[in-house]
C-alpha cells in the first residue's frame, strides 16, 4: 500500500478534526439536554423524545442543502474560480428559506395532530407539542447553518465551523438551563423553554456565521454573486437526493426499532444503547467524509481524476489510526463498555456479541462513509440515494424482520444483517468509486 506524503496527511486532519471535534460537541449538547429534561419527569421526556424525532424528519429536508453547497464551491475552487465559491452557498441560502420557512409554519400547525396519531397518552403531548412548536421555528435557521458548514468545508475553513458550533452549543445549555429551571430572572418554560433555547441559540449561531463569512468570503461573492440558474438547478439536483435518503434513514431506524421492539423490551433497550455507542464510530467516519468530499469535489474541478480517487484511499487510511483503536475497545471490552450504559447484568449479556460484531465491521463501514461522501462530493448524489434508500429499505429491514420477528433468532441475527447491508453498502460504494463514472458529472 502507497504511503501519504506527510503534506497530504497533514491536509487531511486539518479538515477532519475540526469537523469530528463540532459533531463531538453536538453529541455533549444532546446529553446535558437530556440529563436537564430528565429532572422534569418521565413524561417530558418521552414527550422531548418524540419531538425530536419529528423535528429531525422535518430538518431532513434542509440539511442536504449542505453537501450541494459543498460539492459545488470545491468544484469552482479546483476550477481556479474561487471569486465564484460563494454563489452556491447564496443560493443555498436562499433554498434554505423558500424550504424551510412552509415546512415550519405547517409542522407548527400541525404539532398537536401528529402527537395524537403518534402517541396517546395526553402528558406525553402535553410536554412535547411546545417544545417541538419552538424547535420548528429554527428550522430556516438550521438549513443556514447546514450551507454555511458545507462552504467552510469546501474551502478548507472547518476551524471556523467549529469554534462557532462550539459557541452555538455552549449557549443552548445555558439558554436551556436557564429557561427550563427559571434562572437569572427568567420564567421556568419546562419543556417549552428547552426547544426556545436550541432555536435562540441557532438563530444567534446563524447571525455569527452571517458575520464570518462577511469577513473570510467576500472575495469569493457572498451575498454580491447570484448563482446562477445552473448552479440552483444544481444545488436542488444535488440535495434532493440527499434530503431524501436523510429522511429515509431516519424513518428506517424507527421501524428498526419497532422490529425489535416486537422481539422484546430488554432487547429494544439494548438496541437504543448499541446505536448510540455506534455513533462514537460514525462520527469520526463522518468528520473524515466530509473532508473526503472537499478534497475529491476540488480534484475533480481541477481536472485531476486520479488525484481525486487517491484522496478518498488516503484519508481511509488516516481514519484508520483513530477507528482502529476504537474497534478494538468493542471487540476486546463489550462488557466494559456496556456497563457503562445499563446496569443490568441480563442486558450486558444481551448486547455483548452484538458490540463486539460493531467492533468488527468497523473499519469497513468507516470507509463505506468516505466514500459515500466522496462520491457526494463530486456530484454523485443520486447514486449515493439510490444505494443506500435500496439497500436499507429494500434488502435490510426486510430481513431484520424475517431473522427477527418471524423467526425467533433474537437481536444478535438482526445486528448481524444490519452490518451486512452495511458492508454490501461499502462494497457498492467502493465499485462505483473504482469504476470512475462520477468523473464526467458536472455541477
Amino acid at each position: 500500500m502507497p504511503t501519504t506524503p506527510a503534506s497530504r496527511r497533514r491536509e487531511i486532519w486539518a479538515l477532519s478534526l475540526p469537523i469530528i471535534g463540532g459533531m463531538t460537541s453536538q453529541n455533549v449538547l444532546n446529553l446535558v439536554d437530556m440529563a436537564m429534561v430528565g429532572q422534569l419527569g418521565s413524561s417530558a421526556l418521552a414527550g422531548v423524545g418524540l419531538a425530536s424525532f419529528i423535528n429531525f424528519m422535518a430538518m431532513a429536508l434542509v440539511t442536504g442543502l449542505s453537501a450541494s453547497v459543498q460539492a459545488i464551491a470545491a468544484r469552482r475552487i479546483g476550477e481556479g474560480r474561487p471569486e465564484q465559491a460563494a454563489a452556491p452557498l447564496n443560493g443555498g441560502l436562499i433554498l434554505a428559506v423558500l424550504i424551510g420557512l412552509p415546512i415550519s409554519l405547517l409542522l407548527i400547525a400541525l404539532a398537536p395532530w401528529l402527537f395524537s396519531v403518534l402517541n396517546p397518552d395526553p402528558a406525553v403531548a402535553a410536554q412535547g407539542v411546545p417544545y417541538l412548536q419552538m424547535r420548528l421555528l429554527s428550522v430556516v435557521a438550521l438549513g443556514m447553518n447546514f450551507c454555511f458548514r458545507g462552504y467552510w468545508s469546501a474551502v478548507k475553513l472547518t476551524r471556523l465551523y467549529m469554534r462557532n458550533l462550539i459557541w452555538m452549543h455552549s449557549l443552548n445549555i445555558a439558554l436551556n438551563y436557564c429557561l427550563i429551571f427559571g434562572k437569572l430572572g427568567l420564567p421556568a418554560l419546562g419543556t417549552t423553554g428547552a426547544g426556545l433555547g436550541t432555536s435562540i441559540s441557532l438563530v444567534i449561531g446563524t447571525a455569527t456565521y452571517f458575520w464570518l463569512a462577511r469577513r473570510h468570503a467576500a472575495g469569493s461573492g457572498f451575498l454580491q454573486r447570484r448563482p446562477s440558474r445552473e448552479e440552483c438547478l444544481s444545488l436542488v439536483r444535488l440535495g434532493l437526493p440527499n434530503a431524501v435518503q436523510q429522511l429515509l434513514f431516519a424513518t428506517g431506524f424507527v421501524v428498526l426499532f419497532w422490529i425489535v421492539g416486537r422481539i422484546g423490551t430488554a432487547e429494544l433497550a439494548v438496541a437504543n444503547v448499541l446505536v448510540n455507542i455506534t455513533l462514537v464510530t460514525v462520527l469520526p467516519g463522518m468528520g473524515f467524509g466530509i473532508a473526503a468530499a472537499t478534497l475529491c469535489g476540488q480534484a475533480l474541478g481541477r481536472g485531476a481524476i486520479d488525484d481525486a480517487q487517491r484522496w478518498a484511499w488516503e484519508v481511509f487510511r488516516q481514519a484508520v489510526w483513530l477507528l482502529a483503536p476504537l474497534a478494538a475497545a468493542m471487540l476486546l471490552l463489550p462488557g466494559l463498555i456496556l456497563s457503562a450504559f445499563v446496569t443490568d447484568p441480563a442486558l450486558v449479556a444481551l448486547g455483548r456479541v452484538p458490540l463486539q460484531l460493531v467492533g468488527a465491521t468497523v473499519l469497513v463501514d468507516a470507509l463505506g462513509l468516505i466514500l459515500m461522501n466522496a462520491l457526494l462530493g463530486v456530484g454523485a448524489a443520486k447514486l449515493v440515494m439510490l444505494v443506500a434508500v435500496g439497500l436499507q429499505w429494500g434488502l435490510f429491514l426486510p430481513l431484520a424482520w424475517l431473522l427477527g420477528p418471524e423467526l425467533g433468532l433474537g437481536l444478535n441475527a438482526v445486528w448481524l444483517a444490519m452490518l451486512a447491508y452495511r458492508g454490501v453498502q461499502t462494497g457498492l460504494f467502493t465499485r462505483a468509486w473504482r469504476r470512475r463514472g462520477w468523473a464526467g458529472i458536472r455541477v
